[in-house]
């Protein structure tokens, strides 16, 4: 099947590029046609040109559209999440798990419509009436990831649209379908002509050819810190209001007085769940000396029993890289540790013989005794790649946890309430987890990090209204 672009309001056909089943890679999972920057500049020429009519719809109004979207998805439910599985790689009740989420984004915001609040104070001064309204700041610039090419679309589009705002997306090559079946819900919903478009392509040229369209007000960018970076500098020229998610490096501190078993487990989610390829995802697990070496033996054991194939099959805990250059990237980090630190304990290869050779697979990796300053304490895999650290005490561990430039999540292990509040207020992370694996959020609460992982206004729950509206302010004498 051939996937086209979607522009005011029409699909447009053209040139096209592949999207192949990285667990088997004789499978094309479809075409996609090969968006050019002058798509781009007809997108947001159109999205300024549905902007006015949009933002003047009541807030409820907008949010019956956003429940139509929500119920077309839960309608295809099965068929989407097996699309996610496909294309990027995923197991199945991973994917189903990231599309109920997406619907329940929709669901949350499309209710927002009726809570657009603003702010209303007393005047210093005699009968003055003063308040703040919500409003849209106007045509929108999206680019979203791969690892999760549902959830992320869904939590940047859903709240824009709220607001008023018109988009533009630009979703990533290598997962382009599960945005793809967004938009063709937000097309079957009756979201007016211009106001969504969706454009695939090469990043390159699009990425260039959608910071610099003329009508565009604002872009949100989920990706490296590299491309992040460059954005940023792209963006600050036109001074556009800009929104970063980027890199991660997330500690999950394990003290001795943990749920052993507790830990282990949720150490294991949060490093190699997903092949490990979450910007949320624990890459050093930073252990009290005291138990270390019973928790590495225990870490090492639970691991070696992950079963790693094909995300379609029942019983699969982890699926393969989402692509070759991805791969490549684990096992030039698989080396680097191997040199720096010795042989892993666990993992350490690319899984070959049989189906495995159609796919991008490769073990989940383990590597003992890393030290703050090695290459797999420093720099961001984004793979089923840990680096097991030892800690002297909680202050050891606290102060080797916060010894990164990224400061996405963090998670600690402990029953010691006081610890407990000392991580909360000491961990340099944008979202802390207790007792639980570092990767794993909820839309209605804000999303994002600190540092070098992220810059801008926070995304998800009310905070997204952050980013996505701007006050209008009102002084009224009566």
């Amino acid at each position: 099947m051939t996937f086209a672009n979607y522009i005011n309001g029409e699909w447009v056909s053209g040139d096209t590029f592949e999207n192949r089943n990285p667990a088997n890679t004789d499978e094309v999972v479809g075409l996609f046609v090969k968006g050019k920057p002058s798509d781009v500049d007809a997108a947001a020429e159109a999205a300024s040109q549905a902007l006015a009519g949009w933002s003047k719809l009541p807030g409820p109004s907008r949010g019956a559209y956003l429940f139509k979207v929500a119920e077309i998805l839960d309608r295809k439910f099965d068929d989407i999440a097996a699309d996610m599985t496909r294309e990027e790689g995923k197991t199945l009740p991973e994917a189903k798990g990231e599309v109920r989420r997406s619907i329940n984004i929709f669901r949350y915001f499309a209710g927002e419509g009726s809570r657009l609040n603003g702010l209303l104070v007393p005047s210093e001064r005699d009968r003055v009436h003063m308040f703040a309204i919500r409003k849209p700041i106007g045509v929108v610039g999206m680019v979203t990831p791969w690892n999760f090419p549902s959830a992320i679309p869904a939590w940047k589009l859903a709240p824009a649209l709220i607001c008023g705002n018109t988009v533009v997306m630009k979703p990533a090559s290598a997962a382009p379908l599960s945005a793809w079946r967004i938009i063709e819900a937000c097309h079957e919903a009756g979201i007016p002509r211009g106001v969504v478009n969706f454009i695939a392509g090469s990043g390159g040229s699009l990425g260039n050819a959608l910071v610099g369209a003329k009508p565009l007000k604002a872009i949100s960018f989920t990706g490296s810190c590299e491309i992040g970076q460059w954005l940023h500098g792209k963006a600050s020229e036109r001074r556009l209001r800009i929104q970063l998610e980027m890199g991660g490096k997330n500690p999950t501190i394990v003290l001795a007085d943990c749920d052993f078993k507790s830990a282990v487990e949720n150490t294991v989610n949060a490093a190699f769940f997903s092949t490990g390829q979450k910007c949320t995802a624990t890459s050093r697990v930073i252990v009290e000396e005291s138990i270390y070496d019973a928790f590495v033996a225990a870490l090492v054991e639970r691991t070696k029993k992950l079963k790693v194939g094909n995300g379609m099959e029942p019983g699969v805990d982890i699926g393969p890289a989402v692509d070759e250059g991805q791969l490549e990237t684990d096992l030039r980090y698989i080396e680097i540790g191997k040199k720096e630190n010795g042989a892993p304990l666990a993992g350490g290869n690319r899984i070959t013989g049989g189906a495995y050779d159609k796919g991008y697979f490769v073990e989940p990796t383990i590597f003992a005794d890393v030290a703050p300053n090695d290459t797999l304490a420093q720099e961001e895999v984004f793979g089923p790649v840990l680096a097991v650290m030892r800690a002297k005490n909680f202050e050891d561990a606290m102060a080797i946890a916060n010894n990164i430039p990224f400061g996405l999540s963090a998670s600690i292990q402990t029953t010691n309430v006081s610890r407990v509040f000392d991580f909360v207020y000491g961990a340099e992370a944008g979202l802390l987890t207790v007792n639980l694996p570092s990767a794993g959020v909820e839309y209605q609460l804000p999303f994002g990090g600190t540092k070098d992982s992220s810059f801008g206004p926070k995304e998800q729950g009310p905070a997204a209204f952050d980013f996505y509206s701007d006050y209008k302010t009102v002084y009224l004498k009566y």
